[in-house]
């Protein structure tokens, strides 16, 4: 199907380790491929979920993650400069052993050959008695790592829709590098966005079938090729 994805898209994510939910990397190894189909990368590592960070050395883990990402990365082929985002799948304000661990793996990037990139929310949350996304609680801390915005929220989003014009500053965080702005299958906060979604509440590439591989995220970028990773 690369071919006929390529028609539509000008990149695709890219799992340095098992994706979540997941028990083996489908990814590995297929860096050429994706590249000689003339994809560019969102190179993405999987991070750990509070539950498995309580009552530990939180930014030691940040450190050995970024340790696997690292080699991962340099194992696939990836050339020095290319930014590594770390997968932060909790939303709101980050607790203080995830944000241990987030910027233990960020620093240790920063150190290595690569940059440092980090996938999280951009939804507002409440927070005490205002709001706060995963993303400007991110950005409180390191304003200069590189952030990939997830906000399926309609709006902003537009749904499960290639709009001709749409940047990763809509997302509602100007410094972002991509803007995640459909999820497969399609979450409550995108229900004003329903009728742009198949039947079975998924996203799919333009003329593809409908089935179990082949629903998709959609995300948008200013760059082809947002990880620097061809």
């Amino acid at each position: 199907m690369l071919p006929a994805l390529h028609r539509s898209f000008s990149y695709a994510g890219y799992w340095l380790n098992n994706p979540p939910y997941s028990s083996s990397n489908g990814w590995t190894g297929k860096r050429a491929t994706l590249k000689a189909n003339g994809f560019g990368f969102m190179i993405l590592f999987n991070g750990r979920m509070d539950a498995a960070l309580k009552g530990k050395d939180a930014a030691a883990l940040g450190r050995a993650d970024a340790a696997s990402a690292i080699a991962a990365a340099k194992k696939e082929g990836f050339a020095p400069g290319a930014i590594l985002f770390l997968d932060q799948e909790e939303g709101g304000r980050l607790l203080p052993e995830q944000s241990a661990y987030l910027l233990s793996w960020v620093e240790a990037v920063r150190k290595s050959p690569y940059k440092p990139g980090v996938y999280c929310s951009g939804i507002l949350v409440p927070d005490g008695p205002g709001k706060i996304s995963t993303a400007l609680d991110i950005l409180s801390h390191d304003s200069e790592v590189a952030l990939w915005v997830a906000n399926d929220q309609c709006p902003p989003a537009p749904g499960c829709v290639l709009p001709r014009k749409l940047m990763p500053e809509s997302s509602g965080i100007p410094r972002a590098v991509v803007w995640q702005y459909a999820q497969s299958p399609r979450r409550p906060l995108a229900q004003q966005c329903a009728a742009t979604y198949a039947a079975d509440n998924n996203c799919y590439p333009p003329g593809a079938e409908h089935n179990a591989q082949t629903f998709l995220d959609l995300n948008v970028s200013a760059s082809p090729d947002p990880s620097e990773g061809r």
